[in-house]
């Protein structure tokens, strides 16, 4: 398998890193009656718990774009050195996006966005 899908396999799970942050981190944490709810209970979330939310939502609006131009630049035998260089480099952007937007820091969040985004876009340049 290689490096790109393996980053794939990385990205699908990234979510799950912002919903504990959401559920387990700050003052309110997820306790088992809330979790017959946990929409509800994030849906009340505030500060850098809202913000973990909305980093897991992002996170999973983010990955199909990324997952696609994986495997279309796989199918279409792209240079896997920098397939796979591509995709590493998602893989921190996006885990930078996450940890820039716990911090609250909107500005630098919004460019590393588009610079993940800019990866996702790229994996299909490479393959044409």
């Amino acid at each position: 398998m290689t490096i790109a899908l393996w980053c794939v396999l990385a990205g699908g799970l990234m979510p799950l890193i912002w919903t504990g942050m959401a559920k387990f981190t700050g003052d309110r944490k997820l306790r088992p009656q809330d979790n017959k709810n946990p929409r509800a209970f994030l849906a009340d979330a505030t500060g850098r718990q809202a913000r973990a939310n909305n980093a897991q939502l992002n996170a999973f609006e983010a990955f199909p774009l990324f997952a696609a131009g994986v495997l279309t630049a796989e199918w279409l035998n792209a240079t896997q050195s920098v397939v796979d260089g591509i995709a590493l480099l998602w893989v921190g952007l996006r885990l930078a996006y996450g940890f820039i937007y716990l911090a609250d820091l909107g500005t630098l969040r919004s460019l590393v966005w588009f610079a993940a985004l800019l990866c996702s876009v790229s994996l299909f340049v490479v393959a044409a």
